[in-house]
């Protein structure tokens, strides 16, 4: 079983996995943009009846969300097999129920979209809320990789004494994992929004863990003002340094800037380069890969 696989943007250590992966073969792309801001793209790989890969992380959609698209009818254009989608982070999950009139359900539109241009999906640790599985509004198979394990193995080689805390409900799934893994320690937050960048969050009682190093997990850092608000408290509390730790590090606008200056150690896997990465999930990646292609 061997397929092609191609990338707008690379990631350069799930690329590096791809390339060390004897079934792998990089497909030869030429994609610019023209002054205007209008994307050229020309194929350079026979694709024809070939499974394709497309690897393309999807924490900018608004602005390659079409040159995606671009690639993908190129790709069945010249003749491809199948054509899926290799998406570590996954976009649009956020807005999955209409909160006021009027609102658009932009998580479904998405989801229609990325359906119409590809035969398959996989990304890691998509941020599920009122969804339970991506097959509720995606409707081409769908691969979901877990990798909150890597995340506690991490924090168990790497911090002394841990006391796992969750910025809110939502990340309760992933320290209530490692805290019946190995043991740690663990506490939930309470979280009131209040906009897009106005959040509180309130800490119980710390007296007993006081010997302990706050580690705040969370799948995603965006804005950075929910953990940025529990930092504060947590140093407001005696506690001098904290790590977060996450899954998808996005990291919009100056939010890691801040959360470096607040102090705090910041840890991020693969899914999306940036300079925080410390866990490697490209391997964990690649071999669900190409477990599904073998499969299916």
């Amino acid at each position: 079983m061997t397929y092609l696989y191609f990338s707008l943007h690379p990631l350069p250590a799930l690329t590096a996995a791809l390339a060390s992966s004897p079934s792998a073969q990089v497909g030869q792309l030429d994609y610019r943009r023209f002054p205007d801001g209008e994307s050229y793209l020309q194929l350079r790989s026979d694709c024809q009846d070939k499974d394709v890969v497309v690897l393309h992380s999807l924490q900018n959609p608004d602005q390659d969300f079409l040159a995606l698209l671009f690639l993908a009818t190129a790709l069945k254009q010249q003749g491809a097999k199948r054509v899926g989608l290799l998406a570590p982070y996954l976009a649009y999950m956020r807005q999955d129920i209409a909160f006021k009139p009027g609102e658009l359900i932009t998580s479904q539109v998405f989801a229609q979209l990325i359906s119409s241009h590809f035969d398959w999906l996989l990304t890691v640790d998509p941020h599920l809320h009122r969804i339970q599985a991506l097959e509720q509004i995606y409707s081409i198979p769908c691969v979901t990789l877990h990798v909150a394990p890597l995340l506690h193995r991490w924090i168990k080689d790497h911090i002394d004494r841990p006391l796992l805390i969750g910025p809110d409900s939502e990340s309760a799934q992933w320290v209530e994992l490692a805290a019946q893994t190995y043991g740690m320690p663990s506490l939930v937050l309470e979280k009131e929004r209040f906009g897009d960048r106005d959040v509180q969050v309130a800490l119980p009682s710390m007296t007993q863990w006081h010997e302990h190093r706050p580690v705040l997990v969370d799948d995603i850092i965006s804005s950075g003002h929910t953990l940025l608000n529990s930092i504060a408290q947590l140093q407001v509390l005696g506690f001098r340094h904290c790590t977060c730790v996450t899954i998808h590090g996005i990291f919009a606008e100056d939010s890691y800037e801040k959360l470096k200056a607040s102090g705090a150690d910041i840890i991020s896997t693969t899914t999306l380069a940036h300079i925080s990465n410390q866990i490697d999930v490209s391997q964990t990646i690649v071999t669900a890969l190409e477990n599904f292609l073998h499969d299916n």
